[in-house]
C-alpha cells in the first residue's frame, strides 16, 4: 500500500500540539510514518511527544520518529524531516494544524485512485482545500485563496493557491528539491513551485483531491512577518515567472486587495 509521511515541525509548542498529534493518531489509514522535528524545544513539546509516541506503538498505529536538536528555522528543520521521510508521498503537518477528519488520509488515497497505480505513474502532486481556524482549533473560514481545478505550476503567479499543509508531494521528486535557506519566510512557496515544475517535467499529473484536507492555524511565523514575507514572495515569483509578469501580477493584488477592503453596501430598492 501507498505510504504517507507526516512531518510535524515543532518549537516550544505544547499549547497547540496536542490536536496535532491526535489528528493523526486517529487517521484510520493504517500506513503512515510521523516524523516530528523539534528545534530543541525547552517547554512541555517533548513530554507530549513521547506520550503520543508511546500511545502509539502501544496501540501498534503508525511509526513514529522523534528528532529533537538546534535547528536554523523552521525550513532548516523541514529540510531534516524532508531527508528522512520514507513514504511514498509527504505532507507537513506543524504544530498546531491538523487533518480535518480521522478518515483524511484514507480519502486521499481512495480519491486519487493510489493504490492502484504502478509506482511509477503515481501523480507528482496531491492537493486539496484547506479550512482556517484559530489558536484554540475552532473552525473560523475556508482559505481564502482556493486551489484551481488544474493546477499547474505557473499557477502560483496568482499567489500560493494551495496551502503548505494542503499540498502533497511525491517523496522521490521532493528529496531532491530541498527548501532554499536563504529565504526565512517563503521557502515554502519557491519549493511547492519547484516541486510543481520537476512533475511537469517528469510528464507526472497533478491531481485535486477537491476535498478540504487540512485546518490550518491563522497564527504563523509568515503571519507575524508579514512584509518580509511578501518582500521574499515577489522576489521568489519574479526568479520563476520573471520581472514583468511579478509586476502585472503584484499591481492585480493591490486592485483586489483594495476591492475585498471596501465596504459592503446594499442596494436600496424602493417597493412602494
Amino acid at each position: 500500500m501507498i505510504r504517507f509521511t507526516v512531518i510535524t515541525i515543532t518549537y516550544n509548542a505544547e499549547g497547540v500540539l496536542q490536536r496535532t498529534l491526535d489528528s493523526v493518531l486517529h487517521q484510520t489509514y493504517p500506513d503512515v510514518d510521523h516524523l516530528i522535528i523539534d528545534g530543541a524545544s525547552t517547554d512541555g513539546t517533548l513530554p507530549l511527544a513521547e506520550a503520543y509516541k508511546a500511545a502509539s506503538d502501544a496501540n501498534n498505529a503508525h511509526k513514529v520518529i522523534i528528532v529533537s536538536e538546534p535547528d536554523d528555522g523552521i525550513y532548516d528543520a523541514m529540510n531534516k524531516g524532508l531527508t528522512q521521510a520514507s513514504g511514498d508521498y509527504i505532507v507537513y503537518m506543524n504544530a498546531g494544524d491538523y487533518f480535518p477528519n480521522d478518515d483524511t488520509l484514507e480519502q486521499v488515497a481512495h480519491r486519487c485512485h493510489l493504490n492502484e497505480l504502478p509506482s511509477a505513474e503515481l501523480p507528482g502532486v496531491l492537493y486539496g482545500r484547506t479550512d482556517i481556524v484559530d489558536n484554540e482549533g475552532r473552525y473560523l473560514h475556508p482559505r481564502r485563496l482556493q486551489p484551481p481545478a488544474r493546477l499547474t505550476w505557473r499557477s502560483f503567479r496568482h499567489g500560493m493557491l494551495v496551502c503548505h499543509q494542503a499540498f502533497y508531494a511525491r517523496t522521490d521528486i521532493a528529496k531532491n528539491l530541498q527548501y532554499d535557506l536563504h529565504y526565512r519566510y517563503s521557502a515554502d512557496v519557491d519549493w511547492c513551485i519547484r516541486v510543481m515544475r520537476e512533475t511537469e517535467r517528469m510528464g507526472l499529473p497533478l491531481y485535486n483531491i477537491n476535498k478540504v484536507v487540512a485546518n490550518y492555524t491563522e497564527e504563523g511565523t509568515t503571519t507575524r512577518h508579514h512584509r518580509d514575507s511578501l518582500r521574499e514572495r515577489f522576489t521568489i515569483m519574479r526568479h520563476h515567472y520573471g520581472l514583468p509578469v511579478t509586476l502585472l501580477m503584484h499591481a492585480w493584488f493591490v486592485v483586489r486587495n483594495t476591492a475585498q477592503k471596501l465596504p459592503f453596501r446594499h442596494k436600496t430598492i424602493d417597493t412602494r
